[in-house]
């Protein structure tokens, strides 16, 4: 294999055999590729694009590059979801556990914050002694006896991808269908999967902002996913205001905690969660319809059999065994919260969602540089949802900061977020469509 022929004939818009594609990764994933050459081959990728086929085999060779995981002692669908990331999303926390409460397993492999998005990981690292780096016997074992574990990715898993990604972050070529593709179902596919729900969101607050590019990135995972042997489907999701009713890492898995104690209903959050629940149980064989599937995921909530699996799993994994029952116990809260006033009466009609994130990370809770440590007491709570009537003056949201200064400008910075209209504003739907 030479390297820059493959280069050569990918910049010239030849397809690639399975072959010369595993070849690149291997050659990639064993250190014997020039950061150059990587990222040759990324723009060529970026500028010529690839066959369905291609991007199934650059798929293939990057979940082979490291280990795979294996369940063949556990007697449950093994099934994740991903999402492409989003402000106020923190619906991994709650649908692993529900998921897993209605018969699944969900070894869920989850990452850090990019850009204005929150991460998984930096949200249940607000928990004290929870370890999202478990070796993979503690792994399996959480999996197999609580249903579910959401961790980090681990250095063994499709290292290929780490290596490949870190080139495309700094030569412009992050924002590629078939390198995202590959990228996000490579650890899927090492991950053991035997079915996947993608989250593909799309909006203001969202990485893809346009609807077309959205369905195109959805369209993509899922039949790759497919050609990979993986059951998978895809829901766009409206990311054109916060999520949950928090933006941050601590004020979000209160958010979570709330929701799983039944404390948080009616709400688009609960939607979200709740439609991703019952296409997993439906794509994994354990519910025959989406009506029968909800009606067992919010079963799982009421019952509080979701909770308790959720409990499990944080102890297990080395948090506290009573977290949901004392959350103020554990999760440590910033030292001054600020009401933000409503600037004007009349209808919230639109916000920044994208500007949310940003100020979260304003405040501390979110990273500018890759070492930067993460204030997890800030952010944002008690955020309406658009579409609320508000009075002059009235609280729109909570800032929670590390001093007053910082609250000062926090809720400067969130009040310029919203419009503030006399018109009641018609609302997106917030699932926009199923792939």
């Amino acid at each position: 294999m030479i390297p820059q022929e493959i280069i050569r004939r990918k910049r010239d818009g030849d397809e690639l055999d399975a072959a010369d594609i595993s070849s690149f990764i291997a050659a990639l994933a064993a250190g014997q590729l020039s950061e150059g050459q990587i990222g040759a081959f990324a723009m060529a990728v970026w500028f010529k694009g690839m066959s369905r086929a291609e991007i199934v085999a650059l798929t293939l060779a990057m979940a082979d590059s490291g280990n795979r995981l294996q369940w063949t002692d556990i007697d449950r669908p093994i099934a994740d979801k991903h999402s492409t990331g989003g402000v106020g999303d923190n619906v991994s926390l709650m649908l692993a556990p529900i998921a897993a409460a209605c018969g699944l397993a969900v070894p869920m492999i989850s990452g850090r914050g990019l850009g204005h998005t929150g991460g998984t990981l930096d949200k249940l690292e607000s928990i004290p002694g929870y370890l999202i780096t478990p070796d993979a016997n503690l792994f399996h074992k959480v999996v197999k006896e609580a249903g579910c574990a959401i961790i980090g990715q681990t250095g063994t898993l499709a290292p290929a991808d780490g290596r490949l990604y870190a080139v495309r972050d700094v030569t412009a070529t992050v924002d590629s269908i078939p390198l995202i593709t590959a990228s996000i179902l490579s650890k899927k596919l090492a991950a053991g999967l035997e079915t996947l729900v993608l989250d593909v969101k799309v909006g203001n607050g969202a990485f893809m902002a346009d609807r077309g590019q959205a369905e195109i990135l959805a369209q993509s995972l899922v039949e790759v996913a497919n050609g990979a042997g993986v059951k998978a489907s895809a829901l766009i999701t409206d990311m054109n205001q916060p999520l949950a009713d928090s933006a941050g890492n601590a004020v979000e898995m209160r958010n979570c905690l709330d929701f799983l104690a039944g404390r948080k209903k009616d709400t688009r959050l609960e939607t979200v969660v709740l439609a991703f629940a019952a296409e997993m149980l439906v794509k994994s064989g354990i519910a025959a319809s989406s009506d029968e599937a909800e009606t067992m995921a919010r079963r799982a909530l009421s019952s509080g059999k979701a909770a308790e699996v959720f409990a499990r799993m944080v102890s297990m994994l080395g948090g506290p065994a009573d977290l949901i029952e004392n959350p103020d116990r554990y999760l440590a809260r910033a030292p001054v919260e600020k009401s933000v006033p409503a600037a004007r009466s009349g209808w919230l009609a639109a916000c920044d969602a994208r500007g949310i994130g940003v100020s979260v990370i304003d405040l501390g809770g979110g990273r500018r540089h890759p070492a930067d440590r993460i204030d997890h007491r800030v952010g944002f709570s008690e955020l309406l949802p658009l579409g609320t009537r508000v009075t002059a003056g009235e609280p729109i949201a909570l800032v929670h900061a590390a001093d007053e200064a910082a609250a000062e400008r926090g809720a400067t910075a969130l009040a310029m977020h919203y419009r503030i209209t006399e018109d009641r504003p018609e609302l997106t739907p917030v699932i926009a469509g199923l792939v």
